[in-house]
């Protein structure tokens, strides 16, 4: 592919970042604390423009409702807050697993009462959406059960299509839902949309507006996620991505830091069906991290500058030999012509689009240069003193 394509390419792709991936967070066990984790709204916001100047591909910001937005906040006063960093709001992210009523599920818990609650909760994250003008609402849930016999599966089915079709009738035409699933966690006999095809039923029963959200933590070991990809992608059924890496399930590691050949082949099986499609599909690319270690900032620029590179290198492949060997079922062959594209070397590419961009060559050596991170520790330990929530060196 010539390099004027290859630049129109990094032009057209946009990541979008996870407001959560900024503040303090961890593991049901624990979490380990950062002086420069954002303390509040106006902070994470911040740190995500921080990471949209230094990369240029991060415009947008995924909220996660619950967590960012207080009851009565005027919507117009967060985009602005946003448009101050040099950012938009994104995704709006529903929160179904966190209050104390969905111990045994949201949409299909036994209790019709505990499912309007929950059906409401989506309802408002969907005007939400319409008042910050953020097409996508995502959908999670962590409904299911831990033991067999504690409820009818079929039951639980019924009651999730019941419910979504409410919320799905809500949406208006510039509106969709995508949603998630995961195989396990916390329900660890069964969950309710435990993987691709349940959640493929459950769009496709809905409608135009719902399209299935691929996390690339949220599977078994060994699973073929560019395949899932390739199927969704022939039915159109692709809505976008959560992105992240794993070493065994949802490790919520920085992209690539495991199997940077996984994401490309994800890329490249993208890049195929856009060749076959004469246009690229609209897909969602956003990132879902959050890091316990890593510094958050220099976490999210990590993947959002891997991204860059895994799907630039995705697209060298040489689409037509790799066609002509498949017909001939050359199988070498084949795998060479994906190495290739693999192995090749996009830095130059990634620095000529920066320059012309204007953007540091190498964002992460930028921002370490700016001490960005030092300094909003600084600014945020003593933020978090005044506001009393923390008596002073309590964050190291």
């Amino acid at each position: 592919m010539d390099k004027d394509r290859l630049l129109s390419l990094l032009d057209n792709f946009a990541i979008e970042v996870p407001s959560w991936g900024f503040a303090d967070t961890g593991t049901r066990f624990g979490k380990f604390l950062q002086d420069a984790a954002a303390v509040d709204l106006s902070d994470k916001l911040e740190d995500a423009g921080q990471c949209h100047a230094l990369t240029g591909c991060c415009p947008t910001v995924a909220m996660h409702v619950l967590w960012d937005f207080t009851k009565g906040q005027n919507p117009a006063e967060v985009s602005a807050l946003a448009e101050k960093f040099g950012v938009k709001i994104g995704s709006i992210n529903a929160n179904l697993f966190q209050d104390q009523c969905y111990k045994y599920g949201s949409f299909g818990n036994p209790d019709p009462a505990v499912r309007e609650r929950a059906l409401e909760h989506v309802v408002d994250c969907v005007e939400l959406s319409r008042d910050l003008k953020s097409p996508i609402t995502t959908l999670w849930f962590a409904d299911g059960t831990n033991y067999p016999g504690q409820d009818s599966m079929r039951s639980r089915k019924r009651r999730f299509e019941e419910t979504l079709k409410k919320a799905y009738k809500k949406l208006d035409k510039e509106q969709q839902f995508l949603i998630e699933y995961k195989p396990f966690e916390p329900a660890f006999y069964q969950t309710d949309i435990g993987d691709w095809g349940m959640s493929y039923i459950f769009c496709k029963k809905l409608g135009p507006k719902a399209k299935v959200l691929v996390d690339t933590g949220h599977h078994f070991q060994s699973q073929n996620i560019e395949q899932i990809v390739a199927w969704l992608l022939d039915e159109q059924m692709l809505g976008g991505f959560h992105f992240n890496d794993r070493r065994y399930a949802d490790d919520d590691l920085t992209l690539g830091s495991i199997d940077p050949y996984q994401i490309f082949r994800i890329f490249h099986e993208i890049h195929s069906y856009a060749a076959d499609l004469g246009a690229y599909p609209p897909i969602a690319y956003m990132i879902d991290q959050s890091h316990n270690l890593k510094p958050k900032v220099e976490a999210m620029v990590q993947t959002a500058v891997t991204a860059q590179e895994l799907y630039l290198k995705a697209a060298m492949v040489d689409r037509d030999e790799l066609l002509a060997a498949q017909a001939k079922t050359d199988i070498v062959a084949a795998e060479t012509i994906l190495k290739n594209a693999f192995f090749a070397d996009v830095s130059g590419v990634l620095k000529q689009w920066r320059k012309a961009k204007g953007l540091p060559v190498d964002p992460i050596a930028a921002l370490r240069k700016s001490n960005y991170i030092a300094r909003k520790g600084t600014e945020r330990v003593a933020k978090r003193v005044s506001l009393g929530l923390v008596s002073g060196g309590g964050y190291a």
